[in-house]
């Protein structure tokens, strides 16, 4: 009597297992990034802060500032016209899709928009984490102690983290806010960040800066 296939070919049963594993497992992450990127929506700062900390990502989209980026940068607006900060700190290094510095497009849209209020670059990160690390001694140097740190509602999570891990949060009084940008209200948890998120995740917490 012949064995079923899948008896003889153990190698193709482990590979389906891994495989179905590390499928579950990333949808079960981007599943917890969705449910908190959603609470975060629903919770505005309340605490009037020294600055907002935007945080960078890809700068420009066929040839125009990506909505992703300048979405973020609104968000920090409306914090301004709330009250809730006066001053902007803008982290992002340079873009290796396209080249551009996206702490200089951040503020160039900031400028667009009328913000007058100090503002300050952070243009060397090229990570969540070297945005927090290298944003640290600027912060200081302008004598915040309180910040709002700004992003799309499916990266919070990771920067939450992070900001425990680092210290981050031991030298300032930390809110977050959510950035309901364009990109986020057209795809949510289908939108390329978001996607990208939970292997980002991993990546971090297997290099020890999660947990």
């Amino acid at each position: 009597m012949s064995r079923p296939r899948w008896v003889r070919r153990p190698w193709q049963v482990a590979l389906f297992g891994a495989t179905l594993f590390v499928a579950l497992a990333y949808a079960a992450i981007g599943v917890a990034i969705w449910w908190h990127a959603e609470a975060v929506l629903a919770q505005a700062p309340k605490r009037p802060a020294d600055a907002a900390l935007v945080l960078g990502s890809r700068a420009f989209l066929d040839g125009k500032p990506h909505p992703c980026l300048t979405g973020r940068v609104d968000t920090a607006l409306a914090l301004a016209k709330a009250g809730l900060v006066k001053q902007f700190v803008f982290s992002g290094g340079v873009d290796s899709e396209d080249g551009r510095t996206e702490a200089f497009v951040m503020r160039q849209h900031a400028q667009a928009a009328g913000f007058a209020g100090p503002m300050v670059m952070e243009s060397a990160s090229t990570s969540t984490r070297l945005n927090l690390s290298l944003s640290r001694p600027l912060l200081l140097a302008a004598g915040v102690r309180s910040v709002v740190i700004v992003s799309e509602p499916y990266h919070l999570w990771r920067i939450e983290r992070l900001v425990r891990m680092s210290g981050f949060d031991r030298s300032f009084d930390v809110q977050y806010a959510a950035a309901p940008t364009s990109c986020w209200r057209a795809l949510g948890p289908l939108s390329k960040g978001a996607l990208r998120e939970p292997a980002a995740i991993v990546n971090n917490a297997f290099r020890g800066f999660l947990f």
